[in-house]
C-alpha cells in the first residue's frame, strides 16, 4: 500500500514588519483593541519591487524541497493554494513553477481560502496514493496587504491580514507509522457572502464599471464576523472530531494540534472544547497575523523548527475560511 508523508517544510515572510501601533498611521486603532480582539500583534506586508506571491512562494518550496533531500528537478507536481494571485490569470502557481525551473510539470492551482492549504494537501495525498507521482510540492502563499482597506471603515478587517508563504514536500511511502493518516474537506456555500470580496468578477457589466466598483466598496473584504466566529467554533471542533474518530484516536492522543491562524479567540475556544492543553496547540498570529493559505505551513514549519513535532506524533491540521470551507488532516509524523 502506498501513502504520503511529509518529508520537508518551509515557510517566507517578507522583512517589513508591521506594528499594531503602526496601522495608527492609517486608521482610529489601538495596540490594545487589536490584541484584545484577535491576538495579533504584528504582521508583515510584502516589499514592492522585491516580493511577489510566486517569489515568495518559490523562496519557501525551495526551503522545503531541500530539507527533504531532493532537487528541485525532482518535484513531479505543484498543488498551489492562494486568493492573492499576482496576475487575475494565469494563477501564481504557473509563475512559481517557471521560477523554479519546473516547467511541463503538472501544476493544479486551488482557491479554498483559508482551507487551502489543507485541501491542497488532501490533493496531493491522494495523487501519491493512486500511484501516479511520488513527490509533489504543496504550497500556500499570499499578499494581503495591497487590498485590505486601510481605514476607519475596513479597520475590522484590515487588522487582521498579512502577507507570507509556506511550503510542504510530499513523498510516497510504504511505512504505515508515518504517514498522513487521512484528510477530511467540506463546504457550505449558503455562507458565501458572509465572508467575501465581490469585486473583480466577470458578472459585472464592463470595464468601465471599475472605478465605481471602487468607489462603492466592491474590493473591501465584507466580514459577517459574529457569523464567521459562530460557524468556525463549531466547524473547527467537528472536522478535528471527524478526523480522530476516523482514525481511532481521541484528543489525548493529539500531540500537537495546528489549526489556520484566524483569531487566537477561535483557536483558544476550540482547544478548551478539546480539552487540550494549551502546549498542545501551536499559535503564531501574534506575529504574522492571518496569512490565509499560507497561515498552516508556515505555523507547522516554526512548530517542526522548534522541536514541538517528534516522530510518531499525532499531528492535526484544521481549518475554516470563506466559502463557507473547512477542512482537517490527521499525520503521523
Amino acid at each position: 500500500m502506498t501513502y504520503s508523508t511529509i518529508t520537508g517544510l518551509g515557510f517566507y515572510v517578507p522583512e517589513n514588519l508591521v506594528t499594531n501601533q503602526d496601522l495608527t498611521q492609517y486608521m482610529d486603532t489601538s495596540d490594545e483593541w487589536i490584541r484584545e480582539r484577535t491576538g495579533i500583534e504584528q504582521r508583515r506586508y510584502f516589499t514592492y519591487g522585491k516580493d511577489t506571491n510566486a517569489s515568495m512562494a518559490a523562496a519557501a518550496s525551495r526551503m522545503a524541497i531541500d530539507r527533504a533531500g531532493l532537487q528541485t528537478a525532482d518535484i513531479e507536481l505543484i498543488v498551489f493554494a492562494t486568493i492573492t494571485p499576482d496576475y487575475f490569470f494565469p494563477g501564481s502557481g504557473f509563475l512559481m513553477q517557471r521560477e523554479l525551473g519546473l516547467e511541463g510539470i503538472g501544476v493544479i492551482d486551488i482557491r479554498n481560502q483559508c482551507s487551502g492549504f489543507v485541501y491542497a494537501l488532501s490533493i496531493a495525498d491522494q495523487f501519491i496514493k493512486t500511484g501516479m507521482y511520488k513527490k509533489v510540492l504543496v504550497v500556500g502563499s499570499e499578499i494581503q496587504s495591497t487590498w485590505i482597506n486601510k481605514s476607519n471603515q475596513g479597520r475590522g478587517v484590515a487588522v487582521i491580514f498579512g502577507d507570507g508563504a509556506g511550503a510542504a514536500v510530499l513523498q510516497a511511502t510504504e511505512d504505515p507509522e508515518h504517514r498522513v493518516l487521512s484528510t477530511h474537506l467540506h463546504a457550505d456555500g449558503r455562507y458565501a457572502e458572509d465572508l467575501y470580496v465581490r469585486d473583480p468578477g466577470s458578472s459585472r457589466p464592463s470595464r468601465s464599471a471599475t472605478k465605481e466598483m471602487v468607489d462603492e466598496g466592491g474590493f473591501d473584504v465584507v466580514m459577517n464576523g459574529n457569523a464567521v466566529f459562530k460557524h468556525a467554533t463549531v466547524r473547527f471542533a467537528e472536522v478535528i472530531n471527524e478526523a480522530l474518530k476516523a482514525n481511532g484516536y481521541s484528543a489525548e492522543d493529539i500531540a500537537l494540534l495546528v489549526p489556520h491562524q484566524a483569531n487566537i479567540r477561535i483557536s483558544d475556544y476550540v482547544r478548551q472544547q478539546l480539552k487540550l492543553p494549551a502546549e498542545k496547540v501551536y499559535n503564531n498570529i501574534q506575529r504574522y497575523g492571518n496569512t490565509t493559505a499560507a497561515s498552516i505551513p508556515i505555523a507547522l514549519t516554526e512548530a517542526w523548527e522548534q522541536g514541538r513535532i517528534q516522530p510518531g506524533d499525532v499531528v492535526c491540521l484544521a481549518a475554516f475560511g470563506s466559502g463557507f470551507t473547512w477542512a482537517s488532516a490527521l499525520i503521523k509524523w
